[in-house]
């Protein structure tokens, strides 16, 4: 099937355009907001070509397609509602109950169309490492100190670019879903890391001061940080908005723009910023401090539940706290963990798919298998693992045991949104051999327990 034909097949058996409330997606699943779930023909939906499952999650239908092609069909999807289904980033949800889940749903959709960014960043970092590795050079006999410096500063500007204007990025993503300018979002941003303002990474290492306004307010350049130009986004779309209906028409192209960036600013720099940069601070200490629990306690603990983030639909926080790590100090000490987690579902569902005895049980499993193996997980849970619970049991363990010896060795990627095997692409310095080991005891330990205990050969969906 095209991908029209896939999204003209998910129209007709969601109920069609007038059962559908928005629509938007992740990473890979497409996401539709339904007016009556009763209208779904779930089966039918499930046996579209090239779909791997679908479930409801946070008052969401939502399609597992895989990367890319989530973003085609959804691209092919949205011109066939005629606009009576907005994009979920456009649509009114002042009639829905705001909850959690709403919440970091909405985080979520700010932070995916970020990601693609921050994954080739982590890449050009990955070779940038291995490239600069001792014993690499030695290979063909030279050392670090032979690398041209204009070499250098090349790498440079491609693994320190997106993360020095970090804040530009999110503030122009905040603005695009809470219905501003995306430009005012960019400026906004800018504004945040220009470069008039204390540098935050040299403020941090004591190598600058902060400016001192009214006495007792710090203001600083927020290079890396994420909170504070997401709530400044948040309001400055908000202003923008409520000026655009208050100001005439005649004067708009002038004082909109001038008061939303002007007032913006005063709000991130003397109350957004400094107030929010100390809960981002904060927010990273109490993770970094559960990862860094002795004897390898919090990779445990992070290893065996992290994967339940997923199912409660609140796993889109992790983008906050991986991008504000590698904003950091420009590492993430979560993939590591998490890709514990991600391998012991594909041993699990690898150790159902051999051992089981019915067709459509081995049809399903052995794909979701390697989707698992390559990072993606849902048609691993969705589909079989926590269908059946035992496997999904059996794979928090294997994460557990992965994520604790990831903590105890002090593994720590370069970039993010890479797991599994994708995920050596990260690991590209002294640290892959320790990566492999870990992801393998993961998988066997999960794949053991699974077959032994976890699954019955004849046991169905």
């Amino acid at each position: 099937m095209s991908n029209k034909e896939i999204a003209e097949k998910i129209l007709e058996l969601v109920g069609g355009n007038e059962n559908i409330q928005s629509v938007t997606h992740c990473a890979t699943r497409l996401r539709i907001i339904i007016n009556n779930k009763d209208k779904i023909d779930m089966k039918g939906v499930k046996a579209i070509d090239k779909v791997k499952g679908s479930f409801f999650n946070s008052g969401q239908y939502q399609v597992i397609l895989g990367t890319g092609l989530v973003n085609k069909v959804y691209d092919e999807f949205v011109p066939m509602l005629n606009g009576s289904g907005k994009k979920a980033t456009e649509a009114s949800n002042e009639s829905q109950k705001v909850t959690f889940q709403k919440a970091i749903r909405v985080f979520g959709d700010v932070f995916v169309p970020i990601i693609p960014v921050l994954v080739a960043t982590g890449l050009f970092m990955g070779l940038r490492g291995l490239f600069t590795q001792e014993a690499l050079l030695g290979l063909v006999g030279l050392t670090p100190d032979d690398i041209p410096q204009q070499l250098l500063m090349f790498t440079q500007i491609l693994t320190d670019t997106a993360f020095a204007f970090l804040p530009a990025l999110v503030a122009w993503s905040t603005f695009r879903i809470f219905g501003g300018t995306p430009i005012l979002g960019i400026v906004l941003g800018l504004m945040l890391v220009s470069p008039v303002l204390p540098n935050a990474y040299e403020v941090g290492q004591q190598t600058a001061e902060p400016l001192m306004f009214f006495g007792f307010i710090k203001v600083v350049g927020y290079q890396g940080s994420v909170l504070p130009a997401f709530v400044a986004g948040i309001l400055g779309s908000k202003i923008e908005i409520f000026l655009r209906k208050k100001i005439p028409d005649s004067l708009d192209l002038i004082l909109t723009p001038f008061l939303t960036l002007l007032s913006g600013l005063i709000l991130a720099l003397f109350i957004v910023g400094p107030i929010f940069h100390e809960v981002e601070v904060g927010v990273l200490y109490a993770v970094e401090f559960l990862l860094n629990l002795p004897l390898g306690i919090g990779g445990l603990i992070y290893g065996s539940f992290g994967q339940l983030l997923g199912i409660f639909g609140v796993h889109h926080i992790l983008n906050f706290l991986e991008i504000s790590m590698l904003g950091k100090d420009g590492w993430n000490y979560l993939n590591p963990i998490g890709t514990c987690g991600n391998i012991a579902q594909a041993g699990a569902v690898l150790a159902v798919a051999i051992k089981a005895v019915s067709p459509k049980m081995k049809q399903i499993a052995f794909p979701s298998a390697l989707s698992a193996a390559l990072g993606i997980t849902e048609p691993a849970v969705f589909g079989v693992t926590l269908r059946l619970v035992k496997p999904f049991v059996m794979s928090m363990i294997g994460g557990g045991v992965g994520g604790f010896l990831a903590s105890i060795f002090h593994l720590r990627a370069t970039g993010m949104a890479l797991t599994g095997i994708p995920g050596t692409l990260l690991y590209l310095n002294e640290q892959l051999p320790l990566y492999i080991l870990v992801n393998v005891v993961s998988f066997a330990v999960s794949f053991g327990l699974t077959w032994t205990f976890g699954y019955k050969k004849d046991q169905g969906l």
